[in-house]
């Protein structure tokens, strides 16, 4: 996008190794290419610079660049600076996606609204398209180098320990979110998780925007369910959209997702009905708790997405007084599994423990009182011991990352429900 608006574009890259196809094809758009490493030379007299989401503020090419005193933005700031389009953005350490998925697909019963950010295309391909709104997934990485990104709506699911090493401590992680609301970047309407006691807290310094909080019935904004049903309250008048029996996607935390997809759709114009059609027709994206088919009685979910213990405990939660086979494990994050090993306790009959991770969760298991374990080393033994276990539910929400034994959780996940589907 960059050079179609008439930017000079030049591009950095420590690896040495690269798609030479890819280099062509930048070189023929005019881009600027250097790989192999950060010259001073070659980033001198940048009036900013787009930085990766996967590149740390402490890293050797941020000080490079913040030495010659460039301004550094993240790509959705470039996008954002470059469109007319309102933007809808869609934070949290779990549940962004799914949720950033639904509102797509709500207001897309009525509007053009792509995903866009850490989901689908940046921000800055489809900004020059018409659309009516951008429905933006947006990390903690891309949300701390903003500095003018105003959304039209910032939503904010949760918040739980995550990303530590990047963001060099909890606290900063919590402040590169709360960018998104606060200052001179408060959206018109701020959406936040009453559930999550650190975000209710915060709610209240939100005060150049509207706030709506979910899950709650106690605010005159907000979304809640009553009746067995979810409900959309603004300004103490209150409507029900949607029976949960009606709800295709299962736990309290997809209906907590379906609550601040209720209210973006509402903030954005749309009728009840066309929102309860748009929930109905909805499916989880792939690696969220996806269902991937039924077997003999055992319907299997893939859950891969659950990279850390908190995600794994909300899928956990999604199964009551089910026998739940769970399988668990992968590359240890380290972070501390007492609360896991909770839910495992109240949740779970047995669990099948597989990656490099095995051995402290067998001892943090077993130290929390929960015996039921059996190793394995494949995740196709795991699938094939779980069946042999015939319980009603198999989830795979490993609680850790995938490098141990695959390229990444999506991968995870494609080799879990391929061999799945083959049985």
């Amino acid at each position: 996008m960059g050079a179609n608006l008439g930017y000079d574009v030049y591009l950095t890259e420590s690896k040495a190794e690269v798609n030479e196809l890819q280099v062509k094809e930048l070189e023929n758009l005019g881009i600027k290419v250097e790989y192999g490493k950060h010259s001073k030379e070659f980033v001198n007299g940048a009036s900013f610079a787009i930085t990766s989401p996967g590149i740390p503020p402490k890293s050797e090419i941020f000080k490079m660049i913040q030495e010659q005193n460039i301004p550094i933005i993240s790509e959705i700031e470039f996008a954002y600076l470059n469109s007319d389009v309102p933007f809808i953005a869609i934070t949290g350490t779990n549940g962004k996606t799914t949720t950033t998925s639904l509102v797509s697909h709500l207001l897309s019963q009525s509007f053009d609204a792509p995903t866009c950010g850490n989901i689908g295309l940046p921000p800055s391909a489809i900004v020059q398209d018409e659309n009516d709104f951008l429905v933006c997934e947006v990390s903690s990485f891309q949300a701390q180098m903003t500095e003018a990104f105003k959304p039209y709506i910032s939503c904010w699911t949760n918040f739980t320990p995550d990303h530590i090493d990047w963001h060099e401590g909890l606290e900063n992680y919590f402040k590169a979110k709360a960018k998104m609301f606060l200052g001179k970047q408060a959206p018109e309407y701020a959406i936040l998780n009453a559930k999550d006691e650190k975000l209710l807290e915060f709610s209240k310094e939100c005060k150049k925007s509207k706030v709506f909080l979910f899950d709650t019935e106690d605010y005159p904004n907000s979304a809640y369910i009553k009746e067995s049903a979810i409900w959309y309250k603004e300004d103490n008048v209150e409507e029900k959209i949607i029976d949960l029996k009606k709800c295709p996607l299962v736990g309290h935390h997809n209906y907590q997702n379906i609550m601040c997809g209720i209210i973006c759709a509402k903030l954005c114009g749309m009728e009840n009905e066309d929102i309860k059609d748009g929930i109905i027709s909805f499916r989880a994206p792939e690696h969220r708790l996806e269902k991937v088919r039924e077997l003999n009685g055992i319907t299997f979910y893939n859950d891969s997405k659950a990279t850390n213990p908190e995600a794994s405990i909300v899928a956990i939660q999604s199964f009551n007084n089910k026998d739940v086979t769970l399988i668990l494990g992968g590359r240890d994050k380290n972070t501390d599994l007492t609360e896991m090993c909770e839910a495992i306790n109240k949740h779970i009959k047995t669990v099948i423990l597989i990656g490099e991770a095995t051995d402290r969760f067998e001892k943090n298991l077993k130290k929390n009182g929960f015996n039921n374990i059996i190793r394995e080393r494949s995740i196709e033994d795991a699938v094939n011991r779980a069946i042999k276990l015939n319980p009603e539910i198999v989830l795979l929400s490993p609680a850790c990352a995938s490098f141990d034994m695959f390229k990444s959780y999506e991968h995870r996940g494609d080799v879990f429900k391929a061999y799945v589907l083959s049985r």
